[in-house]
């Protein structure tokens, strides 16, 4: 069963529109990666799936159940992380478990204790003696204890030191990896997510540019120097700098049909970024 699916789905903001007219269908299992700039939908995406917002046109369902209608149900099925982890200050780790317990039917206390315990973080603690990594820990810990089938990650690792982010990834590998969970984690920092996803969903201006998995993404694209002949049948994403200012070329291809390297994650979104532009658009 697809753990999300999308159907015209778009939502509009006064005169902005955040998502226009998503289709989508994102199968169980694995890590998919949501990116995109700032602005880009991915928030608004992530909301929708629990409800949090109401859809101005279309409809995503979660695990078979309208997220618009059935608020209640998603919610049942969801477990959510967002960007700045709410914990109450006068609480201690102990005190969230408790009060999660109290309020998600099933949860699963000991399973969120032995990810805490893994990472040495002490349930007497209050968030005043948490580090921002320990936050994020904590709140995801919680999150996994719920044992909802589908855990979304709303750029969890935004204001995470280098270390806090591989551990926060590295719990979430693990939890994927033993088939508790299937995850969405979303992120503007392609290097934070690329060690652990399966799938991208890549959107721009609201509109899904990739969905597929990583593998068959790269297999379909070549990167070159500006104007070098990938070969025939190729055709031009667009141009954009590497990482060193030096101007690449980024190209469509069937798999197995052009010679060439094939890009990083980092360059294939890059290039389907920068052919958002207005300059490559108007080209």
């Amino acid at each position: 069963m697809d753990v999300i699916t999308a159907r015209g789905l778009s939502k509009r903001y006064r005169r902005t529109w955040a998502l226009r007219e998503v289709d989508l269908a994102v199968p169980d299992g694995g890590v998919t990666a949501l990116v995109g700039p700032n602005g880009a939908g991915k928030s608004t995406l992530l909301k929708l799936c629990i409800g949090f917002e109401r859809p101005t046109a279309g409809a995503v369902d979660v695990l078979g159940i309208n997220a618009s209608t059935d608020r209640g149900g998603a919610i049942a099925r969801v477990a959510y992380v967002p960007q700045a982890p709410s914990l109450h200050r006068e609480l201690s780790v102990e005190d969230h478990i408790a009060m999660a317990r109290a309020i998600r039917p099933g949860f699963d206390a000991a399973h969120a204790r032995e990810r805490l315990a893994f990472l040495a973080i002490p349930l007497t603690a209050r968030p005043n003696e948490l580090s921002g990594g320990q936050h994020a820990q904590v709140s995801l810990a919680i999150a996994l204890g719920t044992r909802a089938p589908l855990l979304l990650l709303d750029e969890p690792l935004a204001n995470l030191d280098p270390l806090a982010r591989r551990e926060f990834l590295g719990t979430v590998s693990s939890a994927v990896g033993a088939g508790d969970v299937t995850a969405i984690l979303s992120s503007h920092v392609i290097s934070d997510v690329e060690p652990v996803c399966d799938r991208l969903l890549l959107l721009a201006d609201g509109r899904v540019l990739v969905h597929e998995t990583v593998a068959a993404a790269l297999a379909r694209h070549r990167v070159a120097p500006e104007g070098a002949i990938v070969g025939a049948g190729a055709s031009l994403v667009s141009a954009f700098p590497d990482r060193a200012g030096r101007i690449q070329s980024l190209h469509r291809v069937a798999p197995g049909t052009a010679p060439g390297n094939p890009p990083s994650l980092e360059d294939l979104v890059m290039g389907y970024l920068a052919s958002m532009r207005p300059s490559a658009v108007a080209a």
